[in-house]
């Protein structure tokens, strides 16, 4: 076991060997280079980890090689990781550990097999899903988990909110936090490692409010008739060149019935998107006019429905279990229509209200309740907005005075957009 003190010169002048061999140093025990008969030499530590004997096995790490790190500095290294065995310390099974840990990926997977698809409802999974697929994986998932660090989500917080999407920045580095605290709690991840979400500060987020005006819902109302009868017109992009453009009288866009239905219905009854495109008949009560739906955003919630909502349903063909039919209507493994992207981009363009998203709708019915004067608790009953409550259970028994606010609001906006 060849002894010497490693300095520069000695380490230099090392003598060619016919097998791996370690050059100890003089002065520090346990340091030391490891020579190969190819010539390669790198910095080792050696120790005994624990309580240390002879009965337990040594441990050997790599700390660098002569190119990369002076012999001053290697042993600097070296004898901080001999401060921290004599401490308990066991590098190099952390290090191991660390090689061997998941991936962001692999964590991720864990995440949302145990955690997202069991316990969180249909829309927080689709959204989540959303953010995980567009924005953590690409930026994250084949980093190792452990290796992840805070200047890692920072910066990808700051990408999506250059991108025009402070709000989802926001919400993804709220995800990232939750997957990490899933990992610690678990015991995926290391104890003692910090969440590199954690400390992380929000983007402000300004609360976006459009209503709907008298005027643009008669436009609104218009453009969906003539969608729904004789087509909406349009033109070919003229940044892009097609040979086969259709004769201007057949650049019609069509929107089918249930689609149509569906957009009257979120203005008619302030539900939000998912809960009509999820409805199925066995849900509403035709007799007393309400809608039961198992799930919603604020657990089960009972709808109030106004008589343009009913006379909506009641002219519906049943084609499927679901109230909107999707493309697989009718089928054995039939799912429920996943947007209305496309017919409401078509609409809200002809009625000239392109900045209006469809939860604006929601709004809008709001909005037309407040400005009749019909008091908050019955506009927040009839948004569903209190939380699920004992009392809840009992909601469908005393109708009347919703009812008549319902009536009211989709009177209203009925008569609007029949330019009443």
């Amino acid at each position: 076991m060849p002894i010497l003190k490693l300095g520069r010169r000695a380490v230099t002048g090392l003598p060619a060997v016919t097998k791996t061999t370690i050059f100890y140093d003089s002065d520090l025990t346990g340091f030391g280079v490891k020579v190969t008969p190819t010539g390669a030499q790198s910095w080792v530590v050696e120790y005994r980890p624990g309580e240390g004997g002879r009965r337990v096995a040594k441990r050997r790490m790599v700390i660098g090689t002569p190119a990369t790190l002076s012999p001053e500095k290697a042993r600097d290294a070296a004898e901080t990781l001999l401060a921290k065995v004599k401490l308990g310390a066991d590098p190099a099974a952390e290090r191991g550990a660390a090689r061997k840990a998941e991936t962001v990926d692999e964590l991720i997977d864990s995440f949302v097999r145990d955690h997202l698809q069991p316990k969180c409802k249909p829309g927080t999974i689709r959204l989540n899903s959303g953010y995980i697929k567009n924005h953590i994986r690409p930026a994250l998932g084949k980093k190792k988990a452990t290796a992840v660090m805070r200047s890692d989500v920072s910066r990808l917080h700051l990408k999506i909110k250059n991108a025009g999407h402070d709000v989802a920045a926001n919400r993804v580095v709220s995800l990232i936090g939750t997957i990490y605290e899933f990992g610690f709690e678990e015991k995926i991840l290391p104890k003692g490692l910090e969440n590199p979400a954690a400390g992380i500060e929000h983007f402000e987020e300004k609360l976006r409010q459009r209503y709907l005006t008298d005027e643009e819902l008669q436009r609104l109302g218009d453009a969906l008739r003539e969608a729904e009868t004789v087509g909406i017109p349009w033109e070919p992009d003229p940044s892009k060149k097609t040979k086969h453009a259709p004769k201007p009288e057949n650049r019609l866009t069509m929107i089918d019935q249930h689609a149509a239905a569906a957009l009257r219905l979120l203005l008619f009854t302030g539900c939000r998107l998912m809960e009509i495109l999820n409805l199925r008949w066995r849900e509403y009560d035709a007799g007393r006019g309400l809608l039961f739906l198992p799930e919603s955003k604020t657990g089960p919630k009972t709808v109030v429905l106004s008589a343009p909502a009913i006379a909506i349903l009641d002219a519906l063909p049943r084609v499927s279990a679901y109230v909107i039919a999707g493309e697989s209507a009718g089928t054995k493994d039939e799912k429920p229509r996943s947007d209305l992207n496309r017919p409401w981009r078509a609409v809200r363009k002809r009625a000239g209200i392109e900045d209006v998203r469809i939860h604006d709708l929601r709004h809008s019915f709001a909005s037309v309740g407040v400005g009749s004067d019909l008091g908050l608790p019955i506009i927040g009953r009839l948004l569903g907005h209190t939380q699920a409550s004992t009392t809840q259970r009992y909601a469908h028994i005393a109708v009347n005075p919703a009812k008549r606010a319902a009536d009211l609001i989709a009177g209203k906006i009925a008569d609007a957009m029949n330019g009443k």
